[in-house]
């Protein structure tokens, strides 16, 4: 059975034959006459979001194109992730850095206060120029490999990606480290 949700191009056979109108009618007539109170249909419903959860929650944990939200199908996105998991970038290590800076700061020696700060500036810096580098390159590649596809918002998507910790990162990395998407 297909999902009903997914698009179809128009032109593409539907995949089962057009039924007899007496099915059809009676077909209808059948879900128009189901009775439900509102309590059973907030139950259907509640059961049908909650199947729809877990088959999308599936999907970012493998990575299935077919129940991935929105904001992350398609193949630029696709690209985009995998783009991003197979490099290094500083900016996934930035809250393990900001938390040492930060307990640094919370020392009461001056040099190390000094020092956090030092580093507040660093971790910035190589953050924006690692982002700028990979934005540059990003969107070169993409222009290349998806001349006539919808690339708008692929770069910062996959900036916002690069903030995340590699593990935490959702959908899941399909990627290692090195390989070339």
């Amino acid at each position: 059975m297909t999902d009903s949700h997914q698009t179809r191009h128009p032109e593409a056979p539907k995949g089962r034959p057009t039924p007899k109108r007496s099915v059809a009618q009676s077909q209808r007539r059948s879900v128009a006459n189901t009775t439900m109170s509102r309590k059973e249909a907030a139950k259907r419903q509640r059961e049908e979001r909650r199947a729809a959860l877990e088959r999308q929650r599936q999907a970012l944990a493998s990575g299935d194109e077919r129940y991935l939200p929105a904001r992350d199908k398609g193949p630029v996105r696709r690209f985009a992730r995998d783009f991003v998991d197979s490099r290094f970038h500083i900016a996934e290590w930035f809250l393990p850095m900001a938390v040492v800076i930060l307990v640094l700061s919370m020392v009461q020696v001056a040099q190390l206060q000094n020092i956090a700060l030092l580093l507040w500036l660093v971790v910035i810096v190589m953050i924006v120029l690692d982002s700028v580098v990979t934005g540059v390159r990003l969107k070169k590649t993409l222009a290349e490999r998806f001349p006539d596809e919808n690339r708008r918002g692929a770069v910062a998507y996959a900036l916002m990606r690069t903030l995340q910790m590699r593990r935490l990162r959702l959908p899941k990395p399909q990627v290692k480290r090195g390989e070339r998407p």
